[in-house]
């Protein structure tokens, strides 16, 4: 026998060994800090049970946890769309941190793990499972919609295939990222974005600038973003952007036909009014920002030009893709970062988009909890 290949084997063994017995070493928390939505507009830093873990979960000490703006609408509003908090639950699903416990199903050897979150669980028996969209399954359970918990919190659980991964150099904050450029991954894919694709974002808040890198990555030779907000158009143009527009200004009317493709980050009905015409024959219209639940289109217009209108939902098959682009730095995601938070600060955190013109991404640090 190779006298090398039998050492090797003795040191993965050892090292299986050894993370099993830190596992099992590991007090399991009975409970944790975790900031609480109890009431639009009302947060409170509480002392919670930590979740069990099924056979095939993971316990995630959570390290990093992004601001999103849907944690923001819960916040101001108490719903999104037909999910109403009907009671307390915690915000935040775009974490990342450390494994420090595993259900008997999963190889003890992910204790120690660095991970980036998928905060979903769903059925994997449904039709949508079963052929692959398990984002649409309707036993989906996300984190931080009600009634489910999200990660604001020191610990999150997630089941194993969930937990994805990343690579040493990568931050936890980087990983965090990795939920939004997801968003963008899915959105550019469901698009169609190919090479030498022409495209037009509306929206330049840190979805329309994540979209707007995916896209040239994915071989986009025009990429123009609209914002009202000059900072934002300024930001867009250093991070994937080939041109930009203030709407309030510029004449929309001067692309009559010339994009392939049109996707909305903003939520904004008026953006999208306006950007409908500048599609091709043959062009897609995807929307991915929030804003009303109804919408008038041009019909007649989107009928003669066959174009097609669809929208997104959340993400599917996104995780590897999203945590290669941003190690790798095809995705640039640090400038986004523009603040961080402790847990009794999320509040703050969460409005931050609001209150501060050049906030573009709060990251929430559960580890910088101070006080009783």
């Amino acid at each position: 026998m190779d006298r090398g290949r039998s050492d090797r084997g003795n040191r993965q063994r050892l090292k299986a060994l050894k993370e099993k017995a830190e596992n099992m070493s590991f007090t399991y928390p009975g409970s944790m800090r975790a900031s609480v939505l109890t009431a639009p507009k009302q947060i409170e830093m509480r002392e919670v049970d930590v979740p069990e873990l099924e056979p095939n979960q993971v316990l995630v000490r959570v390290e990093a946890v992004g601001v999103c703006g849907s944690d923001t609408h819960f916040y101001e509003t108490g719903k999104i769309g037909d999910i109403i908090v009907r009671g307390d639950v915690v915000l935040g699903h775009e974490s990342a941190g450390t494994i420090v416990a595993v259900g008997r199903d999963v190889p003890p050897a992910r204790v120690g793990a660095r991970v980036a979150v998928e905060p979903q669980t769903v059925c994997r028996r449904c039709e949508y499972c079963k052929r692959g969209e398990y984002h649409l399954c309707r036993q989906v359970e996300f984190y931080g919609a009600w009634p489910i918990d999200g990660s604001f919190a020191e610990y999150e659980v997630i089941d194993d295939d969930f937990a994805h991964t990343i690579p040493h150099h990568m931050s936890f904050e980087h990983a965090a990222m990795a939920e939004p450029v997801s968003v963008a991954v899915h959105a550019v894919r469901k698009a169609g974005v190919t090479a030498s694709s022409r495209v037009l974002i509306t929206g330049a808040g840190p979805i329309g600038i994540l979209i707007g890198q995916v896209a040239r990555v994915f071989g986009a030779s025009e990429i123009v973003v609209s914002d009202p907000i000059a900072n934002r158009r300024e930001f867009a143009l250093g991070h994937g952007a080939t041109s930009v527009l203030d709407p309030s200004s510029a004449d929309f009317a001067a692309f009559d036909q010339h994009f392939d493709i049109y996707i909305d980050a903003s939520g904004n009905a008026g953006a999208i009014i306006a950007s409908i015409p500048t599609l091709r024959p043959g062009g897609r219209a995807v929307l991915v920002g929030m804003g009303g639940d109804h919408l008038e289109i041009p019909v007649a217009m989107i009928q003669h030009r066959e174009i097609t209108l669809t929208g997104t939902f959340r993400y599917v098959n996104t995780w590897p893709t999203a945590i290669e682009l941003i190690a790798s730095g095809a995705v640039s995601v640090d400038a986004l970062i523009t603040g961080r938070y402790g847990l009794r600060d999320v509040e703050s955190a969460l409005m931050m988009s609001k209150t501060d013109p050049a906030a573009i991404k709060s990251m929430v640090l559960p580890a910088l909890v101070t006080g009783d």
